[in-house]
């Protein structure tokens, strides 16, 4: 029985040309993250990140339009719900999603593939346990949580009924912004801005039918945009797994032993960074709490106050998540002061975008409230918030990339500190608000300054040695050894 020499060598040699073609693609990216022009780098790899967040923005805009047109109950519930979802995406985005984008970034940025391989399975298994938390206190058990909160009869059924849903689907969402992390963390930004923008488009047309129903869709009200979220992002997480196994995807999420360096360089920047994404949300979960207090009318007035701020985080992050990336190659790489000069351009690109936004809602705060509710006293509340904290959205904005680009530098505490700072003033404030029977505009003002330390102290932070290795190392080098 003979048997040809050559067969065994075939799928050896297809292997080695599917590794290759691997190792020319992220060649590519490297070479864009090390090399290009720093507007180019931007353009190339913001631009499809920004469109992505804008269109995912738009989601909230169009659930809040749907709900409104329920009524103002609907929208005091989804206010409730707002600031936990927004943490989700956080969490999952922004903070443990920022921790994979800057280990990957870092390690191949030092052209350790192995470890960068490691470090997107490891990802995987981080999402999944992070999303079983969600699943628990906010799928299973968000009664208590939300009656903290203020809300009470229709408003809390509501906000219960959403939650169940959309938090109850947790891992859905969790694998759909980690394994975006993963393939931004290899310089691709396209693909998962496809997936973002495609899931969103399709999650805006299914909201409305589930949400006000029309023709075979029955009209669930404000449950109606939680089955939306759970279904299209749902899809988007078969087709990012689809690409990641295909060989064009410079990067593999295929098993591997667990190991803890991996997770170590997920959660030096992550682990940190989860703190400073339960200040963000927190602070609003924290005003939303203290407004209670002064009515249904204020708590649905200033939802849409704060729904547009936070908003204004996922935009910076259209620009940030690619300044994470950026950033962490160019440190894997040591080079330090081209890092530090993305992080200012960045920045600067931020600020032009979101403080357009609050010029805009400063001079005519109908250009947003005006869509979402036609409750008199509803909207005055809204105004009130816009008119006092709309003008330091752009510098809210820039200290939101900046952020983001401090993520890549592998090293957190400063900028968490600035949240934490941020959160414990607004927390003092409201507390003597509410106690003292202040006007409910002393935690407006709270909360606009509260978005001018986001700025100030985030800027701040790439004068501290975390992002001047190159400096602080030199002077060290230069002081006489004992």
């Amino acid at each position: 029985m003979g048997m040809n020499p050559q067969l065994p060598r075939f799928p050896q040699k297809f292997a080695a040309s599917k590794a290759s073609r691997m190792n020319q693609s992220q060649s590519q990216r490297m070479h864009l993250l090390l090399e290009a022009p720093i507007p180019t780098l931007l353009w190339r790899l913001g631009a499809p990140n920004a469109l992505a967040t804008i269109i995912l923005t738009s989601v909230t805009l169009a659930d809040a339009w749907f709900v409104g047109r329920i009524g103002t109950v609907a929208l005091a519930s989804l206010a409730i719900v707002f600031p936990f979802q927004t943490l989700l995406q956080m969490m999952s985005g922004g903070a443990i999603g920022g921790g994979v984008t800057s280990a990957l970034s870092r390690a191949l940025g030092a052209g350790d593939s192995a470890h960068a391989d490691a470090v997107a399975w490891h990802a995987i298994l981080i999402a999944c346990a992070m999303s079983v938390v969600f699943i628990i206190c906010l799928g299973v058990l968000p009664e208590a949580i939300f009656a903290m909160l203020g809300g009470k009869g229709e408003v809390l059924a509501g906000a219960v009924a959403y939650a169940r849903i959309a938090f109850g689907g947790a891992t859905v969402i969790w694998l759909f912004y980690i394994l975006s992390a993963i393939l931004r963390g290899t310089g691709n930004t396209r693909t998962p801005a496809r997936a973002i923008i495609v899931s969103s488009i399709a999650q805006i047309g299914l909201s409305g039918l589930l949400t006000l129903g029309y023709g075979p869709f029955p009209a669930f009200g404000v449950i109606g945009p939680a089955i939306a979220i759970v279904v299209c992002q749902g899809f988007a997480v078969l087709y990012l797994i689809s690409f990641l196994l295909s060989e064009s995807s410079g990067i593999s999420i295929r098993p591997q032993p667990l190991s803890w360096r991996p997770f170590a360089d997920i959660m030096q920047v992550g682990g940190i960074a989860l703190l400073n994404s339960l200040m963000m949300a927190g602070t609003v979960i924290v005003v939303t709490g203290f407004i209670g207090h002064y009515g249904t009318a204020a708590l649905a007035g200033y939802g849409l106050g704060g729904r547009l701020e936070l908003m204004l985080v996922p935009i910076a992050f259209g620009i940030g998540a690619a300044l994470t990336a950026s950033v962490g190659a160019n440190f894997g790489a040591g080079q330090y002061a081209r890092a530090r000069r993305i992080a200012w351009s960045g920045a600067g690109v931020a600020s032009v975008i979101t403080g357009a936004i609050g010029l805009a809602v400063w001079i005519l705060p109908d250009l947003w409230l005006g869509r979402f509710t036609s409750d008199p006293e509803a909207y005055a509340y809204g105004a009130l918030y816009l008119g006092i904290a709309a003008p330091l959205f752009g510098l809210f904005g820039a200290g939101q990339a900046l952020y983001f680009a401090s993520q890549g530098t592998g090293r957190l505490l400063f900028p968490v500190t600035v949240s934490v700072l941020r959160m414990s003033m607004i927390a003092l404030v409201g507390w003597m608000a509410v106690s003292r029977s202040w006007e409910v505009s002393t935690l407006f003002v709270a909360a606009a300054v509260g978005l001018a330390i986001v700025g100030i102290g985030q800027a701040s932070c790439l004068f501290t040695p975390a992002w001047r290795p190159d400096k602080y190392r030199t002077k060290n080098q230069l002081q006489p050894e004992n």
